[in-house]
């Protein structure tokens, strides 16, 4: 008993050493950098980068003072509130050049905190909560096609290297099949069936801290296709930093959707209230079909699933757009060289 207590008085005595071989100088410089360590998300710290802003110096608007993306943009003076335009399920990552078309599958998605951790709303997602509620109360009916890609992947091809992206090209067609299907821009209204005056399509984009935003390519029919691939290219671009102006992102008449680049086979997009029709691009694989004369071959098929509001569209009318959009992708793709 007496040896413990001696041993034990040894160890309280080469603590008490260890202690004293610190001075106070360096016992104030731990104790700084545990205060002042700095908690942000991925996206902050990125955008902090990007606009010199110090993350010592902004004030975190999230969890135990978490930085958030929206802290740093209004630190640097940047609106930080966009409202949202769009549906649930779009990419995790910006579609800068492709849309479903000779994309690579992703393997990870985005997480917005940590295991254990609970994360407030931003005000994009809180948007995106309320829209999704409210397209709850649409009655939607859905519509599917396949649609081989062979010879708008060799059109591209031939393009993409003046700077046409495939996103555009793809608006493209889509816009100039809708002039002939009115019925497919419309929406909903009180009074009625509105049409609007003009093709808009949107393109739903998932954010990196979370929310969408649906940036639009205005009247893409009467559009140059290599104008209207600088245009996406600048909206991607000022999407990131939301930096969009209201008209560039609330004007959408028509919406696109897509997960190709994670190499789905289809999927169901959700209607953005507001609107008549959606429609969901997925991945555009090698696929052993049957030909007309009965021989076995292999092309490329792109499955594209339309959502339609059900009191303004019809099922008809979806099938017959999506018809003449198989068509014009599939036979003459260079059709969209022209305004």
């Amino acid at each position: 008993m007496k040896l413990l207590k001696k041993q034990e008085k040894e160890v309280v005595l080469i603590s008490e050493k260890a202690v004293s071989s610190f001075n106070s100088d360096q016992i104030n410089a731990a104790t700084s950098n545990v205060s002042s360590r700095v908690i942000a998300s991925p996206r902050a710290k990125k955008l902090a980068s990007q606009m010199g802003v110090d993350l010592a110096k902004v004030h975190g608007s999230g969890p135990h003072g978490r930085i958030q993306a929206d802290d740093i943009l209004k630190a640097n003076g940047q609106p930080v509130s966009i409202p949202w335009i769009g549906e649930g399920g779009s990419p995790a990552s910006i579609p800068g050049a492709n849309l479903g078309v000779e994309s690579k599958p992703e393997t990870s998605g985005n997480s917005f905190g940590n295991p254990g951790e609970t994360v407030q709303f931003n005000t994009l997602q809180k948007a995106v909560n309320k829209n999704m509620e409210s397209s709850l109360d649409v009655p939607c009916f859905r519509v599917g096609y396949s649609i081989n890609t062979d010879k708008l992947d060799n059109f591209y091809k031939k393009v993409k290297q003046n700077g046409v992206t495939m996103t555009a090209l793809l608006v493209k067609a889509v816009a100039k099949t809708l002039k002939k299907h009115p019925q497919v821009n419309s929406s909903f209204t009180e009074n009625g069936i509105s049409y609007p005056e003009n093709i808009n399509i949107a393109v739903a984009v998932a954010m990196e801290d979370g929310g969408l935003i649906t940036p639009v390519l205005k009247e893409p029919c009467n559009t140059d296709l290599f104008e209207l691939s600088r245009e996406w290219k600048d909206l991607v671009k000022r999407s990131r930093s939301k930096q969009l102006e209201p008209d560039e992102y609330s004007t959408g008449t028509f919406t696109l959707s897509n997960l190709g680049m994670f190499g789905v086979d289809r999927f169901d997009a959700i209607l953005p209230p507001g609107t008549g029709a959606i429609l969901a691009i997925a991945s555009s694989k090698p696929t052993v079909v049957a030909n007309s004369d009965g021989s076995i071959s292999v092309k490329k098929i792109m499955q594209v699933n339309l959502t339609a509001d059900h009191r303004v569209i019809y099922g008809a009318d979806g099938a017959s757009f999506l018809k003449d959009l198989a068509s014009l992708i599939e036979d003459e793709p260079e059709t969209t060289l022209v305004s």
